[in-house]
Formats: C-alpha cells, sequence, structure tokens
C-alpha cells in the first residue's frame, strides 16, 4: 500500500507558516543559553544564581501551557498562535526597560513573558503540524517541522556571540571584581546595552510575524464528535502509559539538552577556552543537531520511533559518559557530539507520546508535553548548584579525579538512561 503524503499540497503554506514558528522558539532558546554566562559576569553572580535565566525561561512554559491549551479548547489554534506570538513580543521588548533599570530580576521576568509566549505557541504549533495531514505520517511530519527549529538556533547563537558575546566588555577584564565601583558601572551599563539589543529587534520581528499571522487563512482540523468532559480528558490521558511516561521523558529530555548546551561555557572555561571560543563548539553543536534531525526524519521511514529513540539515547549515554570522564578537548568534543543524538528526541518522544490520541485529548496533552519543557529550568539550576560545590569557579574541586564541572554532566547522563529505557518500552509495548 502506497504510504501518504508527509504534507499535501492543498496544506503546504500554513503547514510553511506554522514551521516557522519552530525557528522562531529556537532562536530565543539559542540567544538565551549564553545570557546564563554573560549576567554571570556582568552582574558578579555564582553559577546557581545566573540559572535563574534559564529558571526564569523554562519555567514560564510551566505555569501557561495548561492555560493555553484550556484557551485552544474552545478556540482555534490559529488565535492560540497570535496570543502567543503577542506575549513573545511583549517579553523580548521589556528588555529595553529592564537594561535603563539594570536589574537581574526585570531581565528574568521578560524571559518569562517570553516564554508565556512560547508555551502558547508550542501548544498549538505541535499538535498542529501533527494535525496537517493523514495519522500515518504524523511523526515524520513533526520532525520535518522541528528540522526548521535548528536553524532558529544556529541564528540565535551567531546572535548571541557575534552581537552579545563579543562585544561585552566585562568578558575581556580577568578579574572583573577587582575594579573600582566606577569602573564597574560604566561596564555594567555598557554591557546591559549589549545584552538588550537582540531581544528588542526579536520584538519587532515577532511583531512582523504576527501580522502575517493575522492575514493568513489557517485551516483548523476537525474534531470528531462532541468535546468530551475535561475532567474525562484527564483521567484518559492519565491512564495512557505511553504518554504519562512520555511526559517524563520529556522533562528529562528538555532538561538534558539545556545542560549541555547551557554548561557548555563552564565545561570549556574549565579547560581555559573564552566564551567566544566556547560560543564556536556551540554552533558545531547546533550544525549536528540539524544534521541529526535531517538524518533522523529519514530514518523514521524506516525505523520505528520507539527503536530509533532509543539508540540515539544510547549513542548520547556514550558521548555524555565521555565528557564526564575525559578531561581536556575531548571531553568538550564528546559534549559537542552529544548534540547530534538529541536531535531526534523531543519530536519523536511528541509524537509517540500524543499517537492515536483524539484532536480534544491532543490539545490537552500537548500542554502536558509542553509543561514538561520545565525540566529546563529545574535540572540545569540543579547542575549549577553541583558546579558550585567548591565555590563560583568551574573547577575548585576535584571529584573521582575530574573536575566539578565534569561531575556535574552525570544529572544529563542519567536522562538519556531513562529515554533509552522509553525508546525501549515503545519499541517492545508498542511499535510491534
Amino acid at each position: 500500500m502506497h504510504k501518504p503524503k508527509v504534507v499535501s499540497q492543498n496544506v503546504l503554506f500554513p503547514f510553511v507558516l506554522v514551521t516557522s514558528l519552530f525557528a522562531l522558539w529556537g532562536f530565543a532558546n539559542a540567544v538565551t543559553d549564553p545570557m546564563v554566562q554573560a549576567f554571570k559576569k556582568v552582574l558578579e553572580l555564582s553559577n546557581s544564581q545566573a540559572a535563574w535565566v534559564q529558571m526564569a525561561f523554562y519555567g514560564g512554559y510551566f505555569c501557561m501551557a495548561m492555560p493555553a491549551a484550556m484557551f485552544m479548547r474552545k478556540y482555534s489554534y490559529k488565535v492560540g498562535i497570535l496570543i502567543g506570538l503577542g506575549l513573545y513580543a511583549i517579553g523580548a521588548l521589556m528588555f529595553y526597560p529592564a537594561a535603563l533599570m539594570e536589574q537581574f530580576w526585570f531581565f528574568c521576568f521578560g524571559l518569562y513573558i517570553i516564554t508565556f509566549g512560547l508555551a502558547f505557541l508550542e501548544t498549538a504549533a505541535n499538535p498542529y503540524a501533527l494535525a496537517l495531514g493523514p495519522k500515518e505520517t504524523a511523526t515524520q511530519r513533526l520532525n520535518l517541522a522541528q528540522a526548521f527549529n535548528p536553524l532558529g538556533l544556529i541564528a540565535g547563537l551567531f546572535v548571541a556571540q557575534q552581537f552579545v558575546l563579543k562585544k561585552l566588555k566585562s568578558d575581556d577584564i580577568t578579574d572583573f571584581s577587582a575594579l573600582d565601583e566606577a569602573s564597574k558601572i560604566l561596564i555594567k551599563t555598557s554591557d546591559l546595552l549589549v545584552i538588550r539589543n537582540p531581544y528588542v529587534i526579536l520584538g519587532l520581528v515577532v511583531l512582523g510575524v504576527f501580522v502575517l499571522f493575522f492575514i493568513s487563512k489557517m485551516p483548523q482540523p476537525k474534531t470528531e464528535g462532541s468535546m468530551p468532559n475535561i475532567t474525562e480528558t484527564f483521567s484518559m490521558l492519565l491512564n495512557n502509559k505511553k504518554y504519562t511516561l512520555g511526559v517524563l521523558a520529556q522533562v528529562l529530555y528538555v532538561g538534558a539538552q539545556i545542560m549541555c548546551w547551557t554548561y557548555i561555557y563552564q565545561y570549556a572555561e574549565a579547560i581555559n577556552i573564552n566564551n567566544v571560543t566556547a560560543g564556536y563548539y556551540q554552533m558545531v553543536a547546533f550544525i549536528l543537531f540539524t544534521f541529526g534531525r535531517a538524518v533522523g526524519t529519514y530514518l523514521l521511514k524506516f525505523i520505528s520511533s520507539g527503536k530509533l529513540l532509543m539508540c540515539f539515547a544510547v549513542l548520547a549515554i556514550i558521548f555524555v559518559s565521555s565528557t564526564v570522564f575525559i578531561k581536556g578537548v575531548i571531553g568538550l568534543y564528546c559534549l559537542v557530539g552529544a548534540s547530534f543524538c538529541m536531535s531526534l528526541m523531543f519530536p519523536t518522544i511528541y509524537g509517540i507520546a500524543l499517537k492515536d490520541l483524539t484532536e480534544e485529548q491532543s490539545k490537552v496533552g500537548s500542554a502536558g508535553l509542553v509543561m514538561a519543557i520545565v525540566g529546563g529550568a529545574l535540572l540545569p539550576k540543579l547542575q549549577g548548584v553541583i558546579i558550585d560545590i567548591g565555590g563560583n569557579g568551574v573547577a575548585d574541586v576535584t571529584i573521582l579525579s575530574v573536575p566539578e564541572v565534569n561531575i556535574s554532566f552525570v544529572l544529563p547522563l542519567l536522562c538519556f538512561v531513562y529515554i533509552a529505557w522509553y525508546g525501549r518500552k515503545v519499541f517492545s509495548s508498542y511499535d510491534r
């Protein structure tokens, strides 16, 4: 029997528009990761204090995903996307007053509002991509849409590296804390303006995308039957093991991804590599991530999603184990290589967890999977605490003959172990 097209001609333009959203939130993710190190230096924060950037950014997903899903039970995906873009723009533009006030909490609040918008976008765009075509090709279609996410990641990192990290005056000073107070204030004011600019420009771009969506016709998938009671929907989802285990897999995956990408700078610092050079390593990681997404999408034509997820997770375990126990630049290479393995995971876990659900269950179920992005808030914070065991540096003490920054990568290692198990369970119990 001939397999249906992944994207049919009649929904190609709406699919392209929705796909652009994946690049937009990829940009926000990538431009924010280096800000942990930037704020740490400019505002003289510890690793765990600077991790509030990720706590604010990914915590917003957890708080807004379910309200977004409840909203979209009543309204269309398009309305949800418009609200998401509006909140995204507002949060980004808040960086302008935040830089004037020079308050760390105000920047974090702006990031929090950005992710209110991203929660709406992801809650709408992921199931919408699944719904824009036949169920047989849904996971492959979501992987195709998610393939544009790394393009946003690469663009975001390029902006962060070329227009933020390279221009930070505080990064050129070996011992920033030794400066007199007047010099610190001047450099702090200058650097916070540098951090502000990409977000303000991003906010204006997002407003442009808002207008484009507003004037475009977007098909709304038909809901099968009448809308069931929300309690009944929650009950069905909680009793669906493939879904509930998938939500936990997504929590751990997002946490692992953000840990591997955020703390690449601290890992590089431990082997005397500066932030700008570390940014090049992260750029290679994003390129591998993009390549891996393309490879994974192709392999899904021939290999079941659960089996492929398990294989990529096992490969990630090998890379991250090497990151923990191999010192120097080889360990950094392994950390970069882990991005290839991570590329497949988010959309595949998402597609597996929502497969065979009704339209109504997918809307609510999608919110659970977007809430799972809170893993990107909690686990990096915990990793920051581990790195701070010996002080604010990254290699103050040695544990098992390696610096504490190496040991901290045991956290993503454990996450990948669970994901490999989940892939194995899906393959053995549901894919056969």
